[in-house]
C-alpha cells in the first residue's frame, strides 16, 4: 500500500487544520491507522491510531483537541487537529499496518506549524 499524507500548513495557536492520509493499492479496510508526529531534535511519538474496526486512542497531550476517523470508501483516514498549540509543530506521518503480516507501510509526511 503507498500512502499519501496532506493537509499540513501554518497555523496560529488556536486554529485547526484537518490532516489525510489517502491510501492506494490495496484494500485499505484491512489496516489500522496511525499518525505519528516528530518534531525537530526529539523522538517521533504516536499522536493517534483508529483499528479496522473503528476503535481509536490518543497520545494524552492530544485527548480532546484530535480527532481521527477513517472513511474506507475514499480509503482516507484524517486527523482533525483543533486547539492547536505551538507544541503540536512538527512532521506529521501516517503509518497502516496489517496485522496478519505483521508489515507496516509509511506515507511522506506533512509539516503542521503552529505559532504563537
Amino acid at each position: 500500500v503507498q500512502l499519501q499524507a496532506s493537509g499540513g500548513g501554518l497555523v496560529q495557536a488556536g486554529g485547526s487544520l484537518r490532516l489525510s492520509c489517502a491510501a492506494s493499492g490495496s484494500i485499505f479496510s484491512i489496516y489500522a491507522v496511525g499518525w505519528y508526529r516528530q518534531a525537530p531534535g526529539k523522538q517521533r511519538e504516536l499522536v493517534a491510531v483508529i483499528s479496522t474496526g473503528g476503535n481509536t486512542n490518543y497520545a494524552d497531550s492530544v485527548k480532546g483537541r484530535f480527532t481521527i476517523s477513517r472513511d474506507n470508501a475514499a480509503n482516507t483516514v484524517y486527523l482533525q487537529m483543533s486547539s492547536l498549540k505551538p507544541e503540536d509543530t512538527a512532521v506529521y506521518s501516517c503509518n497502516a499496518y496489517y496485522r496478519a503480516s505483521g508489515l507496516d507501510y509509511w506515507g511522506k509526511g506533512t509539516q503542521v506549524t503552529v505559532s504563537s
